[in-house]
């Protein structure tokens, strides 16, 4: 019986005690269940007669009794206690706790995929670094995070469309374009230009495709190196994403916004709303009706549109493609945009409580991470994963909120000791998957399954903790908290390793011949790999069957 059967159950319950006039109350469409903190009290519990009791005009614990006699009757369960002032405290019979086992199993990869988000079409923009250098350690932490959050949002049911804002507007890209051309050419970086030996590469690509921009006035030559260098260095940063195991559904040009007049025509669409006045020659939104600090320019009194212009443009186009829910994740240095954006929001006529969430990470640094040769004053993230390793940096990420501060310490991360959590959870998964062939090896197979024989204390700890699965990652999708995720496949981990110690898939010697039990012990051995592989995915970081 998994937790879901068990609530399931629960509701069932309720609805048929309501019906019966024993309670009036109206039964919600999920009741929680939780492993009590100890192991004594049974193998879940639940506090919903305290939820419900005062509504029905009970006392809890009474509430509790009437829901105890029809809780008790179902199958699969062995005992219901009421304890305190009225939980209930639940011990599930060992056949079915044990039959999880097969259930995972038979899942395979969609266990633990749930439907709580189902119908939300989410937006998910992360990373949108600028074009005109190598991604840096500043980038590491968003790429990790948001990719988790997105993978750990469609398990749960949602729409998702992972996106990357290209800033490829404006005198920034000007300058970059002035950089590769002084580098070309042997002169000096440009004032407020870009130094590294990265702009020297992009102009070696550059001039392999096309030698005749050398030759070129500066004036005509700016242009074309603006757009030959802009498309070399993303691709640069796509490949860099790519080994570090992130893609994005799109990529998205602010040029277009621009040149397809979605600048103007936003600001058409504001000033329709409201919003927009006019002073001093200049165009505004009236943010401050909505929480901002101060009103935003959106066309200078020169005619130029501003940056605030083409944020607004851009959420009214993920608004006009039929995203309902948008999410931003941005930097330390960004709590400024939070009212900014969500001001944009409620100009544009939607709920800036639900239709737009910012969600701001906090820096990493990482102990004894020397600058780069390519870029001269920044730690690449391609150094980082040549260092580290893409699965110890994902996973280390990913091990804590975002608004927390991380100081990575990779000597840590390259040991294979218990003492690295991503060596630990995936050292558990190799172990398991060792398990697995030494049992095949063996002649021990699946064919057989008799769950009532998972009686060991440890069998009982690692179903339950298998078993807790599926509501984990509806609350990191609910929370946009992956961390959780990784938290958990230590747990899993833990209880596996004890397990593993205390007792054995095969037979012990040759005299010993196999029996049930060994192969039901063969299914909880692959449950647990399953959850673990479906827990690493989640997170962006492999699964390897051998270490």
């Amino acid at each position: 019986m998994t937790p879901e059967e068990l609530s399931a159950a629960i509701s069932a319950c309720l609805t048929e005690a309501v019906a019966a006039g024993e309670i009036s109350v109206e039964v919600p469409e999920t009741v929680r269940v939780d492993r009590p903190k100890s192991r004594e009290h049974g193998d879940w519990a639940t506090n919903i007669a305290l939820q419900l009791g005062k509504k029905a005009g009970m006392a809890p614990r009474d509430f509790a009794q009437i829901l105890a006699r029809r809780l008790a009757e179902v199958s699969g369960v062995s005992s219901v206690d009421i304890a305190g002032p009225g939980f209930l405290n639940i011990t599930l019979e060992a056949g079915a706790a044990g039959e999880l086992a097969r259930t995972i199993v038979e899942a395979g990869a969609s266990y633990g995929n749930n439907q709580a988000l189902a119908g939300h079409v989410v937006n998910m923009e992360f990373v949108s670094a600028n074009p005109t250098g190598p991604l840096h350690i500043g980038h590491t932490r968003w790429a990790a995070l948001g990719d988790a959050i997105s993978r750990v949002l469609r398990a749960s049911g949602a729409d998702v469309t992972s996106e990357y804002y290209i800033n490829d507007a404006g005198n920034q890209m000007n300058v970059f374009a002035r950089s590769v051309y002084n580098r070309i050419h042997g002169l000096p970086v440009p004032e407020g230009g870009y130094p590294g030996e990265y702009i020297k590469e992009l102009g070696d690509i550059v001039l392999a495709e096309k030698p005749e921009l050398k030759d070129l006035a500066e004036a005509e030559a700016i242009p074309a190196l603006r757009e030959a260098a802009y498309k070399a260095q993303l691709e640069d940063i796509k490949k860099t994403l790519a080994d570090f195991g992130v893609s994005f559904d799109v990529f998205f040009s602010e040029t277009t916004l621009h040149e397809g007049g979605a600048v103007a025509d936003a600001v058409a669409r504001l000033r329709e709303q409201g919003h927009i006045f006019d002073q001093e020659g200049a165009v505004w939104l009236r943010t401050t009706d909505f929480g901002d600090d101060k009103d935003r320019v959106l066309i200078r009194a020169n005619g130029e549109p501003t940056y605030f212009a083409a944020d607004a443009a851009y959420y009214l186009s993920k608004k006009d493609r039929g995203f309902e829910e948008k999410i931003y994740l941005l930097g330390a240095d960004h709590h400024g945009y939070v009212n900014r954006l969500k001001a944009i929001a409620a100009c544009a006529g939607d709920d800036k409580e639900k239709n737009i969430e910012v969600l701001i990470g906090q820096l990493i640094s990482v102990n004894g991470a020397k600058l780069s040769k390519r870029a001269g004053n920044i730690i690449e993230l391609r150094d980082l994963i040549n260092w580290i390793g893409a699965d110890a940096l994902r996973y280390s990420l990913a091990r804590f909120p975002a608004d927390s501060p991380i100081a990575l310490d990779p000597e840590q991360l390259k040991k294979n000791t218990n003492d690295n959590p991503v060596f630990y959870v995936q050292y558990a998964h190799a172990r398991s998957a060792a398990a697995a062939r030494n049992a095949a090896a063996k002649g021990v197979t699946r064919e057989q399954f008799d769950a009532a024989s998972l009686t060991d204390a440890t069998e009982n700890e690692l179903l339950a903790v298998l078993g807790q699965f599926p509501s984990v990652v509806a609350g990191a999708a609910e929370f946009r908290e992956p961390h959780r995720i990784a938290r958990y496949l230590e747990q899993v981990a833990g209880a596996y390793h004890s397990w593993y110690a205390a007792t054995r898939i095969t037979p012990v010697g040759e005299d010993e011949a196999i029996a049930p039990v060994h192969s039901t012990r063969l299914w909880l051995n692959d449950a647990a790999t399953t959850v673990l592989a479906n827990g690493l995915e989640l997170l962006g970081v492999s699964a390897p069957e051998r270490m």
